[in-house]
């Protein structure tokens, strides 16, 4: 059987277990002190860490662009000095790369002969993490439960899928999402979507290709997730670990979605824009009807040119004289539109000379002058010229 090691517990850094203190000196103060010196020690020792990590994690970047450099110039094979240079810079970085190994073998060595302190004592001796799989669905929704699921999210979370869209770095995006694990899911991706398309229709568009990157990180996630059969939320570090590597490969694969999420953004926002212009089209065309139901500016683009003159100069006789020399029933079939758009309102009294020539009783009608139009028609007859 191995004998467990418990040399480790030999020296242990406690400040508030010694009694040996000079009657003098203030002992809760004292014990103060020194637990904010060692934990200042821990601080600089935490950076310092965490300097390295960074150190190395840009230094693959440039390795691992050097490599692909390296790779293309060997396939052009015209291009021997640069293939020289580069595999020169290549050595170089890997020199740097034994360093940065030397430096973070020195923190470990550092780490390890650190005694245990009040802070250190207890921590997990061994851990794992268990990921559960997605659980099945028990019925698939419908589209008015679907839509009834994101509104609900959106008034509970909508504040914080807006400060998440707002996000630059992938550092901040990654922390939110790890303190806010209800943001990774469909919904916010929903919204997101929804509010890139907002944005577009309100000619936002800077702000527009923001909230677009950040709605195709969310999409990655969640396609991670499907891929993998995993909950959500236990992709995100595995996506940002990937992103911040700056692979060549997933790089352009993301590019290249970013710029097709784009391009439909603008395509929904485009039918949005039509959709509403047409919508008020139809109320500007309802509000200019007239007692029959007929459109005046409809009406007026299709009276004969002759009656269209008689109009625009608002000349009485001129139409007499237009509508005497037409057809009965053509000028009958005219001059009840006009009533109906509005363009004239029947009075008893005066009657244009020729529309009811024919006997009919519906020809007895008589007609006034043409009447006072609003100015909306008078603009839509005007803007027809």
């Amino acid at each position: 059987m191995s004998c467990v090691n418990y040399s480790k517990w030999d020296h242990i850094e406690i400040s508030d277990d010694e009694d040996d203190v000079h009657p003098n000196i203030d002992t809760g103060s004292l014990f103060r002190w020194r637990h904010q010196a060692r934990v200042e020690r821990m601080e600089d020792q935490k950076k310092e860490k965490e300097t390295l990590e960074k150190g190395l994690t840009e230094h693959q970047k440039k390795v691992n662009a050097i490599k692909n450099k390296i790779k293309e110039a060997e396939e052009a094979k015209d291009a021997t000095d640069q293939l020289s240079k580069l595999k020169i810079d290549l050595k170089e970085v890997e020199e740097q790369e034994k360093k940065f190994r030397e430096k973070e073998e020195e923190l470990k060595k550092k780490e390890k002969l650190t005694p245990l302190n009040i802070d250190t004592i207890c921590h997990d001796g061994k851990s794992k993490t268990v990921i559960n799989k997605l659980p099945a669905k028990k019925k698939d929704m419908t589209d008015e439960e679907k839509a009834e699921q994101q509104e609900e999210f959106q008034k509970k979370y909508k504040d914080d899928v807006r400060k998440f869209g707002m996000l630059k770095r992938y550092e901040d995006s990654q922390q939110v999402l790890t303190d806010k694990p209800h943001l990774v899911c469909e919904e916010t991706a929903n919204y997101l979507v929804i509010w890139c398309i907002d944005l577009e229709v309100e000619e936002k568009h800077d702000l527009m290709h923001h909230v677009a990157h950040q709605t195709i990180v969310m999409n990655f996630i969640m396609e991670l997730s499907k891929n993998m059969d995993i909950d959500p939320r236990a992709c995100v570090r595995p996506f940002f670990s990937k992103i911040k590597l700056e692979e060549p490969q997933y790089m352009e694969a993301f590019k290249d979605e970013l710029e097709a999420f784009k391009e439909r953004v603008r395509g929904r926002a485009k039918v949005r824009i039509e959709n509403a212009v047409k919508e008020y089209e139809e109320e500007e065309r309802k509000k200019r009807l007239g007692p029959g139901g007929e459109d005046p500016v409809e009406v007026f683009e299709s009276l004969p040119d002759a009656m269209k003159e008689c109009f625009d100069a608002k000349d009485i006789p001129m139409l007499q004289k237009v509508i005497s020399e037409m057809e009965h029933e053509e000028a009958s079939y005219h001059l009840k539109r006009c009533i109906d758009s509005g363009l004239w309102v029947p009075e008893a009294g005066k009657q244009p000379a020729g529309a009811g020539e024919e006997g009919d009783e519906d020809d007895e009608v008589e007609y006034a002058e043409v009447s006072s139009m609003s100015s909306a028609e008078k603009k839509s007859i005007d803007d027809v010229d």
